[in-house]
């Protein structure tokens, strides 16, 4: 896979990936319905961060619209028989420090964990998501990846805090990113029936990571919890519905890739969005189109939106005996090239291991190849416990 769709500035140390907008510089989100489109603004992160004097590497791959596994469908990159997410493969062989990309469905974490370094999805409204193609809003956050948890803490300091011009950003002070909280005495669960779904390298990592927090005082205990499950199938609803339409706007009239033969109107609209979108996402806007029609609307989205709080309280009690929730993020070690058309029931079986943190916002980070998830606003714990890891390995 080429490592970039359009090459800004050998000098830069940060990249983002194609669902962040970059003024001028083309940003198709991996799709053809976005071909040859050029923002007239930058996303408020990448202005932040060049306000700090970092300079823009360049632009990655994503799957069309972030909705595969680790982004093997996008239309501009060339297909591969190992499955390595762009940005993460960057990060992982050092040609930038740090990367940001767009966590909707969980495809940077599974990205992450497979190259082998980190990324965290922070708190819902803690980082500005002005300036990236929306596909499920209530639930896509921007994120960083990096190699350890400073170096993410580093890129969280800059970009994260409130801005007037997202209606979904938290007005609260920013939170903490330092990664050097003293960890000994918390408390950290494993999900067993998440660690069930999981293949023997996967649960080995798992077992690894919670020895080692264990050598650094930290409790882990294996306790059963069935919210997972829940969480993928409401939030499989409610992406599919707010992604149906968020595409909507796509129709060849404005921008982007338009049909070349049509005879009307309607031909426009239906052969432009044929050729435009791949497999997968017309799978998900037919899925969600389905969920918001009348005779279906009260019986899935509007009980997933209740599920959604159920969901949320849930989770709310069992962070009351515990600081953290450690997980595989994918069910094995690595993926290997599959027929789009078996992506939409793949990417919904994967996303189970991180399904929960898209629908209920709470922040979730990647080290090691397993995941770390806490309570809103409680970064600096899953750093400084990821941190506590990564500095004890560097001692060795």
């Amino acid at each position: 896979m080429s490592d970039y769709i359009i090459q800004l500035s050998e000098q830069g140390t940060v990249a983002v990936d194609d669902m962040i907008l970059v003024k001028g510089v083309q940003d198709g989100a991996g799709s053809r319905i976005l071909e040859g489109f050029k923002p007239l603004f930058s996303a408020e992160a990448v202005a932040r961060l060049e306000e700090k004097g970092y300079v823009i590497s360049g632009k990655t791959h994503v799957g069309e619209f972030g909705l595969d596994l680790v982004g093997e469908f996008s239309y501009y990159a060339d297909k591969e028989e190992e499955l390595v997410g762009a940005a993460a493969g960057l990060v992982s062989r050092g040609t930038v420090k740090q990367a940001l990309g767009v966590d909707m469905n969980g495809a940077p974490r599974r990205a992450a964990a497979l190259s082998g370094v980190d990324f965290l999805k922070p708190t819902y409204g803690t980082v500005s998501r002005y300036g990236i193609i929306s596909c499920a809003a209530s639930g896509e956050q921007i994120g960083v990846y990096a190699g350890n948890a400073e170096d993410i803490g580093e890129i969280m300091d800059v970009i994260a805090g409130h801005d007037e011009k997202d209606g979904t950003s938290l007005r609260e002070e920013s939170c903490d990113y330092r990664s050097d909280m003293e960890v000994s005495g918390r408390k950290v669960c494993v999900i067993k029936e998440l660690l069930d779904r999981a293949d023997e390298e996967l649960r080995g990592r798992v077992d690894a990571y919670a020895e080692k927090l264990r050598r650094n005082g930290v409790l882990v205990e294996e306790i059963s919890c069935d919210i997972f499950d829940t969480a993928g199938t409401v939030w499989q609803i409610l992406m599919s519905a707010e992604t149906c339409n968020n595409l909507s706007r796509y129709d060849g009239v404005k921008f982007g890739y338009r049909a070349s033969e049509y005879k009307n109107i309607d031909e426009l609209y239906v052969n432009t969005r044929t050729e435009g979108f791949n497999f997968l996402t017309k799978a998900v806007i037919l899925y969600g189109s389905d969920v918001l029609s009348k005779n279906r609307y009260e019986e899935c989205y509007g009980k997933s939106l209740r599920v959604r709080r159920v969901v949320a309280e849930r989770f709310g009690e069992l962070m009351k005996n515990y600081d953290a929730v450690l997980t595989p993020v994918c069910s094995k070690a690595s993926y290997k090239a599959y027929d789009i058309k078996e992506a939409f029931e793949t990417v919904f079986k994967e996303s189970v291991f991180t399904s929960a943190a898209n629908l209920i916002g709470i922040p979730a980070l990647v080290s090691g190849g397993v995941q770390l998830m806490g309570g809103q606003l409680n970064e600096r714990l899953l750093l400084s416990l990821a941190g506590s890891v990564e500095r004890a390995g560097e001692s060795l």
